[in-house]
This record gives structure tokens, sequence and C-alpha cells, in this order.
């Protein structure tokens, strides 16, 4: 039976913790080797975590956190990558301390791995959830190509499972990225074999004012350029670069306008918009959302924006 890694990284999450870990023990796949990386917690995240590793828990043994630490790093991705460094299953996921896995998800990625061989990395779809657990939208992704990725079109992380074998062929996450880290990681693993998309819910992904895609908004749109830098300098990847190089700059700057508009930044979400525009028109017409969304949050019409987004969520919910 193949044994799956899951890796936890965390720092200061108690609140969203506990139902983390309870959604990774719960699988119904019973080889789960299960790591969590603590970046120094100042709340109670270092009991919640010990009440799942004691023997005293009643716990089986293959329902526990297998290891487990609680040090200062350097942020998410250092943490995640010391979890890379102590895992030994053959598949490999993280789910980050506010998202959760849904029932099966595990078995059902495994299995998926066992058909094809020639996959490397297998995702399936999400549920966008907020801080109390409510849905209010389901992601649904498509099958992508290397130069899909090169040109920004996002998969939800916590629903991405990877073999080892072709982890090991790359560095891991680079420690100069915080906010989009896993994408570059997701085109470093394309270029060694296929991907492949499930169209199956596997996680929620927690929207909630301290997430990084929130908080700091702006800094994802400046590490899509970043992105590209590092891609034209790499010597297998800039030939597939320059096949979609139009595409993949306007793709940058959709992807900033996205997050600024998160950010409550309209203007600069408009600017950037009308960047991408002007570069690849396709690439930003596919997203005539952010630039409506920015014309009406400009014209004091974002009240309506937001009642948009709440019916949407009420419908999810029922």
């Amino acid at each position: 039976m193949t044994l799956v890694s899951i890796i936890t990284p965390s720092y200061n999450q108690a609140k969203y913790l506990e139902q983390t870990i309870t959604s990774v023990l719960s699988q119904d796949y019973s080889r789960i080797e299960y790591i969590v990386i603590d970046g120094a917690s100042t709340d109670n995240s270092v009991e919640i975590i010990k009440k799942y590793i004691l023997e005293s828990s009643g716990l089986p043994l293959d329902h526990k956190i297998n290891d487990w630490v609680s040090e200062k790093d350097k942020g998410q991705a250092e943490a995640i990558n010391k979890g890379f460094a102590k895992a030994t299953g053959e598949i490999i996921a993280w789910l980050n301390s506010d998202d959760v896995y849904l029932a099966g998800a595990v078995s059902s990625a495994v299995k998926i791995f066992e058909e094809n061989p020639d996959v490397v990395l297998v995702y399936g779809n999400m549920l966008a959830v907020d801080e109390h657990g409510n849905t209010f939208n389901t992601l649904k992704y498509k099958q992508l190509t290397l130069e899909d990725l090169l040109c920004f079109q996002i998969i939800g992380q916590p629903a991405v499972f990877m073999r080892r074998s072709a982890l090991q062929k790359t560095s891991g996450l680079d420690l100069n990225f915080h906010f989009l880290l896993d994408h570059y990681l997701w085109i470093q693993l394309a270029q060694h074999g296929k991907i492949l998309h499930i169209d199956q819910i596997w996680a929620a992904a927690r929207y909630h004012p301290e997430a990084k895609n929130r908080a700091q908004a702006k800094e994802f749109g400046r590490e899509a350029f970043r992105i590209l830098d590092h891609v034209a300098q790499d010597k297998n990847l800039a030939p597939v670069l320059k096949k979609v190089t139009r595409r993949a700059h306007a793709s940058a700057h959709r992807v900033d306008a996205r997050y600024l508009l998160d950010g409550s930044e309209p203007v600069a979400a408009l600017a950037a918009w009308t960047k991408a525009f002007c570069i690849h028109p396709p690439t930003a017409l596919a997203r005539m959302n952010i630039f409506v969304s920015s014309i009406l949050n400009l014209s004091g019409l974002g009240k309506l924006r937001e009642a948009i987004l709440r019916r949407r969520s009420d419908q999810h919910q029922k």
C-alpha cells in the first residue's frame, strides 16, 4: 500500500489548526505519514499538536501525527521544505493550517497515481470557505499544460498531490517566494512528467482577513513578474516561455489586478488589467469581472459587488 506523506506548516493558527489536523487523520486511507512543522507559535498550537501524538490520546497508530517540530523558521517555504526533508512517502502533499481535506481525498489521489504511472502531479477542485467554514464558492479547474502554468493559470494548492520522485528532481520551494511559491513549484514539477486534473472536490481553502491573499494582496503580482524573470533565465523553461511570452506577461498583470482588487485597491487593479489588455487582449477579456468590479468600486457601487458575492455564498450553502 502506497505511503502518503502530508505536511502541515503552521504559525499561530490555533483557531483553525485542529480542524486541519482532524481532516487529515480522519481520512479513509490508512497509510498516511503526517508531519506538522510549527514555527514556534506563541498561541496554544503546540498543545493542540500534542493532543494527536500522545499514546494516551487513544487514537490508533495510523491516525496520529507521526513527526513534528516547533522552532523558529524563515517562513512558510522553509517550514514546508523541512517537511519535505522528513517525508518518506511515495506521494507528498502539504495542507496549510487553515485549510482542510474533504473525506476520501487521499484515497482518491492514490488511486489516480496508481492508474497513471507517468503522472507527477494530480490536482482536484476545491471549495472556498470563510473563517467560519461557510462555503461561498466552488473552484473548478481544468486540465493544464506547462505553458498554461507559465501563463499563471492557478490551481488550488490544498487539492494538489505530488510524486516524491519528481519532487526530488526540483530544489523544493524557493525561499525567495512567499506568495506564489506553490505555483513556481508546479512549474518545476511539470518539466518532469504529466500533470493531471481530476474533476472531484478534494479540499477546502479558507479565506479570512489574516490570509495572505487579503492582507498582502499587492505582493502576489510582484512575485508573478519575478517568476517570469526566473523562467527566462532557465535554459529548459526559457524556450517554452518564448512561445507564449505575450500571454504570459499579460497574465502576470492580470494576476496583479486580481489580487489588488482583493486588497481593496481598485485604481491599481484597473491599471494592471488595462496593461494586460494592451499586451494580450484575450487574456484580459477572459477576466472581465476584474474590470467590472474595479469600475463598480470606483463609482461607489462596491456594495453591489459585495451583494452579488453574498448571494453567491448563500446559493452555495443551500
